[in-house]
């Protein structure tokens, strides 16, 4: 056992997006945010329509407040008989929000065609600063590696969404996403080199893109940040119980560099909580975890 330090805040979901909205901001580009959302979120909706719909509504929000990477919680043990659902929910998820993450012109290499992906066609599209259009001019794109024939040595070729396809430092296989770094335009073809997909925004402080990462609980989902040893150095729960965030001052919040903001599925985060054995916890503890908390045993 060791100690781990947090800062939490326990507030009520409503307020939520408010909340995000007044943790973005231009002198705040360079720090990272992150936001936990449990699996069985999903299951308020009736149908596999209204389902593909909310995740993509969820995408929408995870990009507009330049959300780096979603926390997907596991918390739906035999979800399959408990919802009816055919298919895993944990699964129906990632691939939908991988989906709308993934720049238009790269989909049709990137993705087969799978049942879970059945009404793609009804989810809002992102138009995030990494999906670029033909005729946009950016120091980086994103791109996947495709089956064309190179040279020893030569690195490997890759569409990244422009006319005349792209020449890269890296032999890779085909099918491989990458984040490109052009250089200078060569009349025949583009070169570039593969970089980090982190190096636009610590370069640019250009948001691109979210991650997505499945832990098996709550305690999993705070932890493992796999960005950092320190971990997330702030977390906000939300939750309908919560106090209102209104008359805090964030001015007055902890210096932070890693904030995750966590969502409570159908049960409230209240059952993320009790359903997390390695948290010492029940349901009616639940605003100690997050109220003024800076203490947690794992």
């Amino acid at each position: 056992f060791f100690l781990c330090f947090f800062f939490f805040f326990f507030f009520k979901q409503k307020t939520a997006y408010e909340m995000l909205r007044s943790l973005v901001g231009s002198e705040m580009c360079i720090r990272d945010r992150y936001m936990g959302v449990p699996a069985s979120i999903v299951l308020n909706a009736q149908s596999a329509e209204l389902q593909t719909y909310l995740v993509g509504q969820i995408a929408r929000a995870a990009s507009i407040f330049r959300v780096d990477e979603i926390v997907i919680i596991n918390d739906c043990e035999s979800v399959r008989e408990k919802s009816k659902m055919k298919r895993d929910v944990v699964s129906f998820f990632v691939k939908n929000l991988e989906y709308l993450e993934t720049p238009q012109y790269l989909r049709k290499a990137l993705f087969p065609v799978l049942p879970e992906l059945q009404y793609t066609g009804l989810m809002n599209p992102l138009d995030a600063p990494h999906h670029l259009r033909q005729d946009e001019e950016s120091p980086y794109r994103e791109g996947v590696v495709i089956d064309r024939p190179v040279k020893e040595g030569k690195g490997s070729w890759a569409n990244i969404g422009l006319k005349k396809e792209c020449q890269v430092d890296v032999r890779l296989a085909t099918g491989t996403r990458i984040t490109v770094k052009l250089a200078e335009h060569n009349p025949k073809h583009y070169t570039g080199t593969v970089v980090s997909s982190l190096e636009p925004k610590r370069v640019l402080g250009k948001y691109w893109g979210y991650t997505i990462r499945v832990a098996e609980n709550l305690l999993d989902a705070l932890s493992n940040c796999p960005y950092t040893k320190s971990g997330y150095d702030l977390v906000i729960g939300t939750s309908d119980k919560g106090q209102s965030h209104e008359g805090l001052e964030f001015k007055e919040l902890p210096t932070y560099s890693h904030a995750m903001i966590m969502f409570g599925g159908l049960p409230g985060i209240e059952g993320l909580v009790e359903g997390d054995e390695g948290l010492p916890l029940d349901r009616a503890e639940s605003e100690r975890l997050f109220k003024y908390l800076s203490l947690i045993h794992i």
